[in-house]
């Protein structure tokens, strides 16, 4: 009796197994239509692994943007301050970032070698920094610019690069803080010039048309008083974000066991989060300070 029962079960169970086999063969068929060919253009656009992925932003007409909203020439830290704030947001939204650096109206951001975000696809990168980056700029626009409304949104485009090995991501990093002492000296002259001594643009443009990175400097310091190596290290390094472990006071509130209410008391916890840094990156100090950045496994 019970070996016949034990039959049935088994019979039972083999039925139910072979018919849930073909619903599931029928329902992958069911899935698929006539028009799934169509799957088969999209590009292949996965990154080369075991490289370092890098997608780099560039605001998009922000000449006429910065004009537009009466940003201060040669600099308005407002402005850098809030790019900062949004590739931070970035940071925190995509924890596969080792570092950041950003410039003027640009912001590149490495992520680590192993990564496996949304299986290394360039456009999902590139379009989730971008989009990311974007709506920070436009949700935290009046932390920064209190008095200036924001007349229209902000573009960024970007691009995504892949670079093999750590030396040429340093070097990569080097070209970019290169590139803003190169223009941040060429903007503080051609400021000076037109704000101090009344030069128009075109004949700003002149005057420094051939002149060299000793030339420029001599004229900030002849004829303005201005020594470039006192300028802010902000404008003239650019901002580097890496992550790192801080002290955070906040207000918590703690019931001790032999009270009946709960008492508002200040609290310090650490968190790691993306930190600024305005310092030279080009020199072996700063790989050699945070090596954690090159890591491996990072």
């Amino acid at each position: 009796m019970w070996g016949a029962c034990k039959v049935k079960v088994h019979d039972s169970l083999a039925t139910t197994s072979i018919t849930l086999r073909r619903y599931l063969r029928l329902g992958a068929t069911m899935a698929k239509s006539k028009f799934e060919y169509v799957r088969d253009f999209e590009a292949d656009d996965t990154c080369l692994a075991h490289c370092w992925v890098v997608v780099r932003l560039d605001g998009r007409n922000f000449h006429r943007f910065a004009e537009k909203h009466n940003f201060a020439k040669p600099n308005d830290s407002r402005a850098l301050q809030l790019m900062t704030k949004c590739a931070q947001t970035v940071m925190e939204e995509l924890e596969d970032i080792v570092i950041a650096y950003g410039q003027s109206d640009e912001y590149s951001f490495v992520f680590k070698r192993k990564t496996n975000w949304f299986k290394r696809r360039a456009s999902k990168f590139m379009t989730h920094v971008a989009s990311q980056f974007a709506s920070s700029y436009v949700f935290y626009w009046r932390d920064y610019f209190e008095d200036q409304p924001l007349l229209y949104p902000p573009g960024f485009d970007g691009r995504v690069v892949v670079y093999p090995s750590n030396q040429t991501l340093k070097d990569y990093l080097s070209w970019r803080q290169a590139d803003c002492h190169i223009n941040n000296l060429y903007n503080t002259v051609f400021w000076a010039l037109i704000q101090q001594s009344g030069l128009t643009p075109v004949q700003a443009q002149g005057r420094l048309q051939g002149t060299l990175a000793a030339d420029k400097n001599e004229i900030l310091f002849s004829e303005f008083n201005i020594n470039y190596n006192n300028e802010p290290l902000m404008y003239r390094k650019g901002t580097v974000l890496i992550w790192q472990k801080v002290d955070e006071v906040i207000t918590k509130e703690i019931k001790l066991p032999t009270e009946m209410e709960g008492k508002k008391m200040a609290v310090t916890r650490a968190r790691t989060k993306p930190v600024p840094l305005h310092c030279d990156i080009i020199g072996d100090a700063f790989w050699k300070e945070h090596p954690e950045i090159l890591d491996e496994d990072s």
